[in-house]
């Protein structure tokens, strides 16, 4: 893999979630998960991690570790914009890397932060990359909670879906998943995205497309706009992503392993 080029690593946390009630601020071993998501961050080649957030209360936490944060405006309807308002905030230039962090993966891997940076670098085609792995299980691929990606020959994304993709027009049960017989396996995306800072400025702007109101994926608006996106393809699964408490539980187990 070439050096990672410079970049900023931004991690856009919202207090308030439906399902996990204060999810940035919730305590792993005494940090808190966003705390926990920069300090993986700062394990990468960034030149600057920041969280970008809507309450003072995630300031405070990020300042008892060391860890840079920026306010941004509460009524974002996405990560998406409130990283574009953090791009203005920090004044990046338009040709500068951004890769946007999830701030509730507290295993995520700064190899595949850089990994996403460098896909991007290397592919001036494109104004955003990402991420994928293969899917070893049959009901990984029919899941709906599964985004599935299908590339063309450069590995640039076609199309994403929550439906199992590409699928085998005479062949698509769990026998035949077994068998092993498809030519690829078919790819699970990864929620991290790389940016240029001119397209994440932009991208707010964008109309969204019926493909990206169906299946509740924001990226389907870059492709149904004409934009492309690199896909890093890597072997390791994402860390464990926290929506739950059930998930909450699992991240404390495995980082108490750790």
């Amino acid at each position: 893999m070439s050096t990672a080029p410079g970049f900023t690593v931004l991690i856009p946390a919202r207090l308030r979630s439906s399902r996990l009630p204060n999810k940035p601020l919730a305590d792993i071993h005494g940090i808190p998960m966003v705390v926990r998501v920069a300090q993986q961050a700062q394990k990468c080649s960034a030149t600057s991690v920041v969280v970008a957030c809507d309450d003072r209360l995630i300031i405070e936490a990020c300042a008892a570790f060391d860890v840079v944060a920026i306010m941004t405006r509460v009524d974002h309807l996405s990560g998406s914009d409130r990283l574009a308002e953090a791009c203005d905030i920090l004044a990046l230039p338009d040709d500068h890397l951004v890769v946007n962090v999830q701030g509730d993966e507290p295993l995520i891997s700064p190899l595949l932060i850089d990994s996403v940076a460098v896909t991007l670098a290397n592919r001036l085609d494109c104004v955003m990359s990402s991420a994928a792995h293969a899917i070893e299980h049959f009901e990984e691929f029919v899941s709906p909670n599964v985004v599935k990606v299908v590339l063309d020959n450069r590995q640039t994304a076609l199309y994403f879906s929550r439906a199992p993709i590409p699928t085998d027009r005479d062949n698509m049960g769990a026998e035949w998943w077994k068998s092993g017989t498809f030519a690829q396996a078919p790819l699970r995306h990864i929620g991290i995205y790389g940016y240029r800072a001119s397209f994440l400025r932009k991208f707010p702007h964008l109309s969204p497309s019926t493909a990206e109101l169906l299946e509740s994926l924001e990226q389907l608006r870059v492709l149904w706009h004409g934009y492309r996106i690199a896909i890093h393809i890597t072997t390791q699964p994402s860390g464990t992503g926290v929506d739950t408490l059930q998930d909450l539980e699992r991240a404390r187990f495995l980082l108490a392993q750790e």
